[in-house]
């Protein structure tokens, strides 16, 4: 505690850094890191880690200036060989070329523009509308309970049901679709295997290749239709090209915004200074949104492959080595904020890279920080307090942190509780 405010705790560091495997999702889950990338973005801000298992070693850049600059290296990096660890340690990546994130060059920047037509905030103010009205009602129920698993009765219903709005998934589809992509990208479970993740993304796979085909028959306002029906160089889009990026849109706006949502609870009902600034609008919604995105940072890390030889900090990354930029350790940068393991509602400035940054910055940042935003301003009217009642489960992943479960017991403000019952009444 200082002053209130939260602080991380330090684990020690063994003395052969390179015993830390990045590798493994259990390194995450069982440790405290702070004290590992406090050493690396001091000592050894290039870091080679070393192969394990089958796996080949890798670089690891933890400074945010230098993960800043990579970011915005598409010359000499590339995303077309995967990136995440577990592609690029892999070989490669199926959708590369095809899918935004994997792609780069002439095709990167045509497919941007094609979908920056709906993810501009003009585009998007209805949908914006529709999360503070079904964020607002989620949290409500959940306070007039009383209690409830935050992650699984309120949080993991927002962003799903926002980017399936934009895509012009049916409501019937969204918990089968849910339940998809918590399997694809991490496990609530350390038990998943590698074949039920690959199962799991060639199920959304599937399922979009049947949405994209009724689209083309019969198109709607939707993010489907609008890719099924735009052209590139003259030509239409291929539906596996379309079908691709429907994926990364449900898995990307998914993740982020529900786990930095989950992450906002547990902290704010650890630090109740922080909470009570909140409550007390001595801060502004966009600054506590800001620094509940730079403290969660859920992507710990994108990773590029060399095209040609790189160097940094004296030393040379080879061309056809992989690279692994690190947000999580980059968002606690001393030489970019101050106290970063304090968290400050109030910060200002607060340049995180919780998004990304350069041409593969998050087409939808924007509609994340409208969901966190409506999360925060819902928590903040509707209840005077909260308390963690259960032990919160980590979900297995070495790309994602966070929690997939966070037991929660609400304090109603009463008189707010009162007036959203009175609107409903009124509406009806």
């Amino acid at each position: 505690m200082n002053g209130g405010k939260m602080t991380a705790h330090t684990m020690p560091i063994p003395d052969d850094i390179s015993t830390i495997d990045l590798t493994r999702p259990r390194t995450f889950e069982e440790n405290d890191l702070s004290a590992y990338w406090r050493q690396l973005r001091t000592t050894r801000p290039l870091h080679w880690h070393p192969p394990a298992g089958d796996a080949p070693g890798f670089w690891v850049v933890s400074r945010y200036a230098d993960v800043m600059a990579l970011y915005k290296d598409n010359k000499r990096l590339t995303s077309e060989k995967g990136n995440v660890l577990v592609t690029l340690l892999s070989g490669g990546d199926s959708a590369a070329g095809k899918m935004l994130a994997v792609t780069d060059g002439a095709m990167h920047r045509n497919l941007r523009n094609v979908l920056l037509k709906s993810f501009s905030p003009h585009s998007l103010k209805p949908i914006v509308d529709r999360v503070r009205t079904n964020t607002t009602r989620l949290v409500v129920e959940a306070v007039r309970r009383g209690e409830c698993d935050f992650a699984t009765d309120v949080a993991e219903h927002i962003p799903l049901n926002t980017i399936s709005d934009l895509l012009g998934v049916p409501t019937a589809d969204r918990e089968f679709l849910l339940s998809l992509t918590k399997s694809a990208l991490s496990s609530d479970e350390e038990g998943q295997s590698a074949t039920d993740a690959w199962l799991a993304r060639n199920e959304i796979l599937l399922y979009f290749s049947e949405l994209v085909a009724e689209r083309r028959a019969r198109p709607t306002e939707d993010v489907i239709s609008v890719l099924a029906n735009s052209t590139v160089d003259g030509e239409l889009l291929t539906e596996e090209v379309i079908v691709l990026n429907c994926y990364s849109l449900i898995l990307g706006g998914d993740e982020t915004s529900r786990l930095s949502m989950i992450d906002s609870v547990r902290t704010l009902s650890r630090y109740p200074d922080q909470w009570q600034l909140l409550r007390d609008r001595k801060v502004t919604l966009e600054s506590a949104t800001e620094e509940v995105l730079r403290w969660a940072t859920p992507a710990m890390h994108f990773g590029r492959r060399a095209v040609t030889d790189v160097e940094l900090h004296g030393q040379v990354i080879a061309a056809g080595d992989v690279v692994t930029l690190w947000n999580s350790s980059a968002n606690r940068d001393e030489e970019v904020f101050a106290d970063p393991y304090v968290f400050d509602l109030n910060r200002s400035p607060n340049k995180h890279i919780t998004f990304g940054y350069g041409p593969h910055f998050c087409i939808g940042a924007y509609l994340g920080r409208a969901e966190v935003n409506a999360m925060i301003d819902a928590l903040r009217t509707y209840t005077t307090g909260f308390e963690i009642t259960g032990e919160p489960q980590r979900i297995h992943s070495n790309f994602l942190t966070g929690l997939c479960s966070l037991p929660t017991r609400f304090q109603p403000d009463e008189a707010a509780m009162a007036a959203y019952e009175t609107e409903s009444g009124a509406r009806l």
